[in-house]
């Protein structure tokens, strides 16, 4: 495994656009049988009492505008960190470091 000088660290970035991602797609959205299994905490007739439950929460439009905008930053600084920790772990040059880094922000933008 290659990098390693911020102890892999880069990789909860991407974990955190990607929860932030699940969320945007989940907004406002049925839970689906699996989902609801999950929450197996709730007794029989709690959805009866709370049908609201059956649904993710659904954040307001504009919140998640913003939603996809961190996202999007998120992942920018995933890339900037995992090249950069290549680069000073000896794993990159500074010339693979400016090339793979504009190939990979390349790559998000499609």
């Amino acid at each position: 495994m290659s990098g390693g000088a911020f102890d892999y660290r880069q990789w909860h970035i991407e974990q955190i656009a990607d929860d932030i991602e699940d969320l945007i797609e989940k907004n406002g959205r049925k839970k689906t049988n699996d989902e609801l299994k999950e929450e197996h905490w709730h007794g029989d007739d709690w959805y009866e009492k709370y049908p609201e439950d059956l649904y993710h929460y659904k954040y307001p439009d504009e919140v998640i505008e913003r939603f996809k905008e961190g996202m999007k930053v998120l992942r920018v600084a995933a890339v900037y960190a995992q090249r950069i920790d290549w680069l000073i772990s000896g794993d990159d040059g500074e010339e693979s470091f400016l090339e793979r880094l504009k190939e990979e922000l390349g790559q998000l933008e499609k």
